[in-house]
């Protein structure tokens, strides 16, 4: 991994970092504020919900702009999220920041995974640099809710303050600040000039291609364990008395794993198989969430934790080498987005789903039915063998060297 790559992934890790803290402490201040399952559900629906919306014209701007300009807007709106939760720590703020930081997070890692994914030469590149580059979410989403998780713990008279929210929040609200400090010097790639044919061409038309169609619903299933993890977690330690740093302890335990297993596949890119990781992923992920809910510890959720981070971390870097391979250069940023929007649409239903389904059948319940679903959406994992539409190419000028 050289300096610019590390650069990059250094400036995805400040602004989704600010996400990630957020979507621990604001369910935890609404846990503090005596607001139930449901409502926490909704909160942390909109968390995915602005991205939803802005992932495909957040893709579109990205295949026109390059990397900077969207960064630099998702920059400022991050900041400014954390920022007003900072000042205003009450429930309907909280729903705004989520809206906020959770849509920077989004438009930020599509442009930096457009950039990196233009400056590989073949398919064994394309697994390594988005092994490195999916490094990046797993330690934000362990430095976001671990420094979340000690600021309300340390901060003010007595853990769990309101001082300590206050705190959290003015610390999350700085840290995608030093993402623009990371990506400013980058060096843009010239825009992909696609084929003049002279038909229009809509986002949607991907979706007629049937790899690219399996791969957003593997992509699915397997980001539907991230959101329920995520969910879950915080619940079950706040029914069994733990603080908001073990929780965050856990969870980022669950980082940490991911984190590992994504440095440790670039050594081995050349002998993967993206289905066979896949599919992998979606077994070991079904066993172990029939397990979680039946462990009493702190010990025992993390080791769990441990295991289920080492599963769904394998899988992200396989999911964008084939959709590399599988879409056409000058529309990289728009399948990104459809990505995006398509996880992003369930992860907004989902908690809302959740928080229900918790209230009547319980976490146990929740952990098991997701664990179903995911076993049955294994063979599409399986099927995912496809032929590149086109020669990986990085562009001609790309010595920027990421």
């Amino acid at each position: 991994m050289n300096r610019n790559l590390a650069r990059l992934i250094a400036g995805q890790v400040c602004v989704h970092a600010c996400m990630a803290g957020m979507r621990l402490a604001a369910p935890l201040l609404a846990l503090r504020e005596g607001y139930g399952a449901a409502a926490v559900g909704l909160l942390v629906a909109l968390f995915a919900l602005t991205q939803v919306f802005l992932a495909l014209p957040a893709g579109r701007y990205a295949d026109r702009h390059g990397l900077k300009r969207p960064v630099g807007y998702s920059v400022a709106l991050a900041a400014t999220g954390a920022a007003l939760a900072m000042l205003f720590p009450v429930f309907p703020v909280l729903c705004i920041t989520a809206l906020m930081t959770g849509g920077a997070a989004g438009a930020a890692t599509i442009a930096v995974q457009r950039h990196v994914g233009r400056a590989v030469h073949d398919t064994t590149q394309l697994r390594q640099v988005f092994s490195w580059l999916a490094i990046g979410p797993a330690v934000s989403n362990f430095i976001g809710p671990f420094l979340a998780g000690l600021m309300i713990d340390h901060v003010g008279r007595v853990p769990g303050s309101i001082e300590g929210y206050r705190g959290a929040f003015a610390l999350l609200a700085v840290l995608p600040l030093l993402s623009w400090v990371c990506v400013r010097t980058t060096v843009e790639f010239p825009p992909v000039v696609a084929a003049n044919d002279g038909v229009p061409r809509r986002a949607w038309d991907l979706l007629g291609d049937v790899p690219f169609r399996r791969l957003l619903i593997v992509n699915w299933l397997l980001s539907s364990c991230w959101d329920v993890h995520a969910f879950v977690v915080p619940l079950l330690g706040h029914e069994r008395g733990l603080s908001a740093s073990v929780i965050g302890t856990i969870l980022g335990a669950f980082a940490i794993a991911a984190t590992v297993i994504r440095m440790l596949m670039p050594m081995v890119a050349a002998q993967l198989s993206e289905r066979v990781v896949l599919a992998g992923a979606m077994v070991s992920t079904t066993v172990l969430f029939c397990i979680y809910p039946l462990l009493g510890s702190a010990l025992g959720m993390g080791l769990c934790s441990v295991l289920l981070g080492f599963a769904l971390g394998s899988a992200q870097p396989m999911v964008m080498s084939l959709l590399h391979q599988i879409t056409p250069s000058h529309r990289h940023g728009e399948a990104l987005g459809l990505r995006l929007m398509a996880i992003n649409a369930s992860s907004v239903l989902m908690p809302l789903i959740f928080g229900s389904a918790g209230a009547l059948i319980g976490v146990g319940g929740l952990f098991w039915g997701v664990g179903a679903i995911v076993a049955g959406g294994t063979r599409l994992a399986w099927l995912l063998t496809v032929a590149p539409s086109e020669p990986v190419q990085a562009p001609k000028d790309s010595g920027d060297g990421t």
